[in-house]
């Protein structure tokens, strides 16, 4: 799932559970959960080369950031933005701890990497950027109602 995706997943969970001790884990389970969802992100099909998957990633971030914080301003005000961040960067923390591998070839990281691999399901797009936006605003329109 793109970064954006994980930053919407950690925004609801701040929205709607106030308790770090059980919102840190769920933020943590989402990023497993999502990212076995068939999606699309900047590394589906590997055909782009590095410089440009870094590029893109680093906007997916700004976005997802972007979105989170309208997410809060519009439906959720209540939430606490540091908190919201907080949930942000755990749900995120998986392609984060395989980022230093995936880019750059750095070998402590490719045990991470290799754990989360066994539970990315990617889809080419545009199947894979429908379904994410599909699942992404269900769970938003839910949190809202509930």
């Amino acid at each position: 799932m793109t970064a954006t995706g994980h930053a919407i997943l950690g925004t609801v969970i701040a929205a709607k559970i106030g308790n770090p001790a059980l919102a840190l884990p769920l933020a943590l389970a989402s990023h497993v959960a999502a990212d076995a969802f068939p999606h699309w992100d900047e590394g589906t099909n590997n055909k782009k080369n590095k410089k440009r998957i870094t590029i893109e990633a680093v906007f997916d971030v700004l976005i997802g950031l972007a979105i989170s914080y309208l997410l809060v301003f519009i439906l959720f005000p209540q939430t606490n933005l540091p908190y919201v961040f907080l949930m942000i960067l755990v749900a995120q923390s998986l392609d984060w701890i395989t980022a230093p591998y995936y880019l750059f070839g750095i070998k402590p990281f490719k045990p991470f990497y290799e754990f989360q691999k066994l539970f990315d399901n990617r889809m080419k797009a545009p199947w894979g950027i429908i379904n994410q936006v599909a699942i992404l605003a269900l769970i938003v329109i839910l949190a809202k109602i509930f």
